[in-house]
């Protein structure tokens, strides 16, 4: 399982220290750019687990690549 953590900066190195002392834990840091692309993908699924469960409406396609 892989988990994404949002940890302020000055106590990020505490956290990393932290969980480097479990042997079934790997964690390294990422930049924040990868971060931001993480965070954009989790809520575009989320947003399509929504239309698919019925409680968001999805957008026509012609009207989706109007906006492109």
């Amino acid at each position: 399982m892989k988990l994404l953590l949002d940890i302020k900066d000055d106590k990020a190195s505490f956290i990393i220290e932290f969980l480097k002392n479990f042997k079934f834990v790997k964690a390294k840091r990422i930049s924040p750019q990868k971060a931001e692309i993480f965070e954009d993908l989790k809520e575009a699924v989320d947003e399509v687990n929504s239309i698919k469960a019925g409680k968001k409406k999805g957008k026509a396609l012609t009207e989706f690549l109007d906006e492109l």
